[in-house]
């Protein structure tokens, strides 16, 4: 586990966290509304303090910086040291926001320090999450919250489901993985989620389903939008790691493909794909 720990982290360090960097405004345009979903769950409150995990290049962290205000605080953490460089250079100066390279399992982290614990999508990827759930609740102040949005299973989120398919007859499909083990879906389950945060030690654990449309391909005109879409895939995410090693022939091929499903999708000047999360909110004990 630790050797996995350590894969990751050098890969948001260098090639996950450099392309997500190239590709930014239109990730985090695609994962806005979610991350909004699980910001009114937070309700976050003029003068609290958030603890902001796996923040990214900091657009969930500056929107929580504006709901709690200059009396409050956000700290934004992540493995990534690119993605944290970008956070600082987007945050206005005058911004109650902070952005620390961290994991956020295992940092030193100030006791009963935030009022709420809040993710976008960055609790999937921990080797020990009910460790990581444990070590972070000490964070919070009694009776402080949490709250969060994970995706929920592959075959409903169009990002992975269209672009995975379109290429099982070109790429020979590798074994399944273990459906728990750290990853974009492995807070799919409801049970495994509800099971994690229980034994962690928080209480009034309630998951929501949230669904949206979301543009993942923009451009001028439509050509452009699919090719963005395709550009996007090849380069962010499970395909890109798929085809890294594969000749130009193969990812030739995949391109067509992918461009082909992502053409079965709406939009004019954006490809809409659908995306499905929860909205995971629960408390510290007040005592």
């Amino acid at each position: 586990m630790a050797e996995q720990n350590a894969d990751r982290v050098a890969d948001w360090t260098d090639q996950s966290g450099e392309r997500w960097v190239a590709h930014q405004d239109r990730l985090d345009a695609m994962l806005a509304v979610f991350g909004q979903a699980a910001i009114e769950a937070a309700a976050p409150a003029t003068g609290e303090r958030v603890l902001d995990v796996g923040c990214g290049s900091g657009a969930s962290s500056l929107a929580l910086a504006a709901r709690v205000g200059a009396g409050g605080q956000v700290l934004g953490v992540d493995i990534s040291e690119p993605l944290i460089a970008r956070a600082r250079a987007l945050a206005p100066q005058d911004t109650p926001a902070q952005f620390r390279v961290a994991d956020a399992s295992s940092a030193e982290l100030p006791e009963g320090a935030f009022d709420i614990l809040f993710s976008r999508f960055g609790v999937m990827f921990f080797d020990d999450p009910t460790g990581a759930f444990a070590h972070m609740r000490r964070a919070l102040q009694p009776g402080g919250r949490v709250a969060f949005v994970c995706w929920r299973g592959a075959a409903e989120n169009d990002w992975m489901r269209l672009p995975m398919g379109a290429i099982k007859s070109i790429v020979p499909p590798t074994a399944p993985p273990d459906p728990e083990a750290p990853g974009p879906f492995s807070f799919g389950g409801r049970g495994r989620v509800v099971r994690i945060l229980t034994a962690a030690g928080f209480t009034d654990i309630a998951l929501a389903p949230f669904d949206a449309s979301v543009p993942f391909g923009e451009g001028a005109t439509r050509d452009a939008a699919l090719d963005d879409a395709v550009q996007m895939a090849l380069e962010v995410g499970p395909l890109s790691r798929m085809l890294a090693d594969r000749t130009d022939d193969i990812r030739a091929r995949a391109a067509a493909a992918v461009r082909a499903a992502f053409a079965g999708r709406p939009g004019e000047r954006s490809v809409m794909i659908d995306g499905a999360a929860w909205i995971v909110i629960a408390r510290n004990p007040a005592s």
